[in-house]
């Protein structure tokens, strides 16, 4: 996948690394000025003879950028780097990638955008991981036969490989969730609070893992509707780079901070 998505503000580890670029959707706290070139809504809500909204093209981008299917179709495109995305002139096109976009976005929000809630998947806790310091997961594995992931003493299962296996940009999002809340966590220490660990492993560790697999499970479950929308986008008639607006030099740069002076709000 190309793009992903939080509610929270990304720091500069965010990518660890890997490259990348934060895009926020607005650019003020205020949620007033959309990260959008001038126009360019504009030209999409004529071409499609209805109104379209910030959140509306937000949620098609990562309707497209967010699928496996996008860097599968296109890996020898984004050799050099930055996703070229494909507008489509087809409407129904459109409000598709809208409509599944903004279930992904609150999938991977947790609900926290654009609504919804995790889906309860299928794995479920076989045998409990304990809540005492001496049960505190040191190590874990995975069964791809018995769909089986262990996590210290305890076990969930069934795990799909698909789920287990899933990464993004090469990191795969379960061993590293895992790495980094066993009790000896991978990574380097760069500062004293790296110490700063839980003593025990809680029942609420327990439910966000649960839920961090049943995001996955739905994930992987709708990834041919996404792949199957790509392909019809890019066969479909799309708008071609001449025909959409060009920022301006003001909208490349940095936006200014809004300050409160508890009266009106300055830009």
């Amino acid at each position: 996948m190309a793009a992903t998505v939080t509610s929270s503000v990304p720091d500069l580890n965010y990518f660890s690394g890997r490259g990348g670029r934060i895009l926020p959707l607005w650019c003020n706290a205020s949620a007033t000025q959309p990260n959008i070139t001038a126009g360019l809504l504009d030209t999409l809500s004529d071409e499609y003879g209805e109104t379209i909204s910030p959140e509306d093209l937000f949620a098609y981008i990562y309707a497209v950028l967010g699928s496996p299917a996008y860097t599968e179709s296109f890996a020898e495109e984004l050799s050099i780097p930055g996703p070229r995305l494909p507008i489509t002139k087809n409407n129904v096109l459109f409000r598709r990638g809208v409509e599944l976009g903004r279930w992904l976005i609150g999938l991977h929000t947790y609900g926290e955008r654009f609504g919804g809630s995790v889906p309860r998947g299928k794995a479920r806790l076989q045998k409990a991981i304990p809540g005492t310091p001496d049960g505190y997961p040191e190590v874990f594995s995975y069964d791809p036969v018995e769909k089986t992931l262990t996590v210290g003493e305890g076990e969930l299962r069934p795990v799909s490989p698909e789920v287990y296996g899933y990464n993004v940009s090469g990191l795969e999002v379960v061993k590293s969730w895992l790495g980094y809340r066993k009790k000896s966590p991978r990574g380097r220490s760069s500062s004293p609070l790296d110490e700063i660990r839980p003593e025990r492993w809680t029942g609420e560790m327990t439910r966000e893992l649960l839920e961090f697999l049943w995001v996955l499970e739905a994930t992987v479950e709708r990834e041919p509707e996404f792949a199957e929308l790509l392909a019809e986008i890019t066969a479909s008639e799309v708008f071609i780079a001449d025909e959409l607006p060009e920022p301006t030099e003001e909208e490349r740069k940095p936006p200014k901070m809004e300050v409160d002076t508890g009266q009106d709000t300055l830009h």
